[in-house]
């Protein structure tokens, strides 16, 4: 997703909607009601999901038969078609476009929400702005993003570790723990410099749950976002060593088997002034 000229579209690294599944939707998927239910958005004629990936807060807002039709964007070519494939629902309709550029008139949306992807938008203000635009009046816009320093243990499990062994793994934490709209206040200062009125924000924690430390690393040495993009760098010596010491840290002390970690989203809403 991107601003115009030669600002970068999207920081994410996207390569297989499958793979991207098992690393982060499963937890999209656990998030989405309760950020619906925060959102508020019970009902709507049209609602757009800004960012979708691979579905989950779309798939969430079908199960409501009060919204009568979602519109689901996301840069990413092989997110959309990973979503179309699952897709069932004639309601639903996803495409590919730029969140900084949304190809929808001004106020055509009830509602807008976008769930874990501001972060991955280098000009995320710019994105902010079009989904005020593309709302109508009166509508809600929501928003939200883990808690990447402070309230993502699985991340800090790998990042930590990886940076106790290569220098390059300081400069890449660095940049995970530092992305816009992860920080406390940055998605409310966001709403709020956009324009929108009754602007409210909150927290919202869910659990991770692996089944073993297969797992919990598996997806990492996969095709998709910053932990496997990191992993990719690596030789196969490099690959071996960070993979025993994060399972170190997985174990802590004992047995290999399930861990449960906890995982915090911040969250914002807004209302679009009326005319």
């Amino acid at each position: 997703m991107s601003a115009t000229g030669s600002v970068p579209t999207s920081t994410f690294m996207a390569g297989d909607g499958s793979g991207y599944e098992r690393q982060m939707g499963r937890w999209s998927r656990r998030l989405a009601p309760l950020f619906v239910d925060f959102a508020g958005i019970s009902e709507g004629e049209h609602v757009l999901d800004v960012g979708c990936g691979t579905g989950s807060l779309a798939f969430t807002l079908s199960q409501n038969p009060n919204v009568r039709n979602i519109s689901a964007i996301d840069y990413s070519p092989i997110y959309v078609e990973y979503a179309k494939r699952l897709n069932k629902d004639p309601r639903v309709q996803f495409q590919v476009g730029d969140a900084c550029a949304l190809p929808f008139e001004d106020a055509t949306f009830d509602h807008c929400a976008s769930l874990l992807v501001l972060a991955f938008i280098p000009r995320a203000d710019l994105a902010v702005r079009e989904m005020r635009r593309v709302t109508r009046p009166g509508g809600t816009v929501a928003g939200s993003m883990w808690d990447a320093r402070g309230g993502l243990i699985m991340s800090r499990i790998f990042w930590d570790t990886a940076a106790m062994l290569d220098q390059r793994a300081v400069e890449r934490r660095a940049r995970a723990y530092s992305r816009p709209m992860t920080r406390p206040g940055d998605l409310a200062r966001a709403w709020r410099d956009a324009g929108f009125r009754d602007t409210s924000d909150a927290m919202i924690t869910i659990r991770m749950d692996f089944a073993d430390f297969e797992d919990f690393w598996t997806p990492m040495e996969g095709k998709d976002g910053p932990f496997a993009e990191y992993v990719s760098t690596l030789s196969i010596e490099g690959r071996s060593k960070l993979r025993d010491a994060v399972r170190l840290a997985y174990l802590d002390g004992e047995n290999d088997g399930a861990r449960s970690y906890a995982a915090t989203a911040w969250v914002v809403k807004g209302r679009v002034p009326e005319q």
